[in-house]
């Protein structure tokens, strides 16, 4: 079993104390509830690549925020002291996946490999190890909404 801090003490300690810390690893994500239409905010960690945001679901498609998104794509995001409206896309390709988690792997090497270490994967983390673990996650690009 995971343990997963409740969001909304997560979210208000990163409003008030941890924003300008973590806001190179980790972004607030609010998407509308999809039974109940209210706004749910978790932090993830992120990529920031060619002015989109990437994260990751270590849960897959069983995460209630990727669920939230399949059935309304327009979140908000807020990085740093920034809040920015956005608009959300599936990536199911396998292949961008494993792009993803390579280049990951390359920027936070120590951090990635202990995640991955610590989610079963053993021997060598090569992109092979990456490409088969890449079916366990999702992929989602959050693009900055035009105004």
């Amino acid at each position: 079993m995971k343990f997963h801090p409740p969001n909304k003490a997560f979210s208000q300690a990163y409003r008030k104390f941890l924003f300008r810390p973590m806001s190179r690893l980790v972004l607030l994500l609010t998407t509308t509830g999809r039974k109940t239409g209210r706004q749910h905010t978790i932090g993830l960690q992120y990529e920031l690549i060619d002015g989109n945001y990437y994260v990751g679901a270590a849960d897959g498609v069983n995460a209630d925020w990727y669920r939230n998104i399949l059935k309304n794509p327009t979140i908000q995001i807020q990085v740093g002291a920034q809040i920015i409206p956005a608009i959300a896309e599936m990536i199911t390709d396998a292949e961008k996946i494993t792009d993803y988690l390579e280049y990951r792997l390359n920027r936070h090497p120590m951090m990635i490999r202990m995640i991955l270490r610590l989610d079963g994967i053993k021997g060598k983390i090569d992109r092979t190890a990456l490409a088969a673990y890449s079916s366990k996650i999702s992929l989602v690009v959050l693009t900055p909404a035009v105004l």
